[in-house]
């Protein structure tokens, strides 16, 4: 009922790309929020997924993060997990234009569930290297085992919680982060204010599930008043935000 009402809400405040008048924001929007082409790669997003969802194993979490969606067992079935906890074929779809749009060199991926968001982002540029960090070890080395079998040479998996991983990147930036893990205000904030020293002037974060809670909406409204923040764009399910220091601080609310 929470997210049915926060939803009706977005509907009446959002918009699609008539009226912005930013160059790069609407070229965002148009050729890539709303690229209708059916890309081949889709077909490889759907089997995976396709895979997952007749799978009958089951994995042994260890919740490092604090709500992990719909899900509260400690053992859990691959096939309702991608039902429950997976971002849908929609976002993926959507993970890999903007991978491919903005052709990422270098992502951060905090929190994969079985790696579907991270094959998207992947398949989007392959020579798009990707770090991943995941706390739970049985979902780790099943990820890790798909993304071999897949032939994504381009992904590094970190078995850690996020704490003890991000000091370990160094003075390393990056061209995207996506924030896909904690699903509270005080992780999700904190996780943000340790890494916005990552971005460069081209930078994504990209924040899945801001409409989830009460604490991540309030979460989601402090990132975006960030004075590093530029551009930020409410798509509902998923959040960014632009470091671009030649535009005027602006907020957007776009339906898909």
């Amino acid at each position: 009922m929470y997210q049915l009402i926060a939803y009706i809400k977005f509907l009446l405040k959002s918009t699609n790309q008539h009226g912005v008048h930013s160059p790069f924001v609407y070229n965002f929007i148009t050729k890539c929020l709303y690229n209708k082409i059916a890309y081949s790669e889709y077909k490889q997003l759907k089997n995976y997924r396709k895979q997952l969802l007749q799978s009958n194993q089951t994995l042994q979490i260890k919740d490092f993060v604090v709500g992990s969606k719909r899900m509260r067992q400690n053992k859990r079935r691959i096939s309702k997990m991608v039902k429950n906890s997976s971002s849908s074929f929609k976002d993926t779809k959507l993970l890999f234009r903007i991978s491919k749009y903005f052709q990422f060199k270098n992502t951060l991926e905090l929190g994969t569930s079985l790696g579907v968001g991270t094959q998207a982002l992947a398949l989007g540029n392959l020579n798009n290297k990707i770090i991943i960090i995941k706390g739970c070890p049985e979902t780790h080395q099943f990820s890790k085992q798909q993304f071999n079998l897949q032939k994504h040479s381009n992904i590094t998996a970190i078995n850690s919680d996020f704490e003890s991983a991000i000091p370990e990147l160094n003075d390393k930036t990056f061209d995207c982060i996506f924030f896909d893990g904690h699903h509270n205000k005080q992780a999700t904030l904190k996780y943000f204010n340790l890494l916005k020293h990552k971005a460069h002037n081209d930078s994504v974060f990209i924040f899945d599930d801001i409409y989830w809670s009460k604490g991540m909406i309030e979460a989601w409204g402090e990132v975006i008043k960030d004075i590093s923040v530029t551009v930020s764009i409410d798509c509902f399910n998923l959040g960014f935000v632009f470091f671009r220091k030649e535009q005027l601080k602006e907020h957007f609310t776009i339906r898909l």
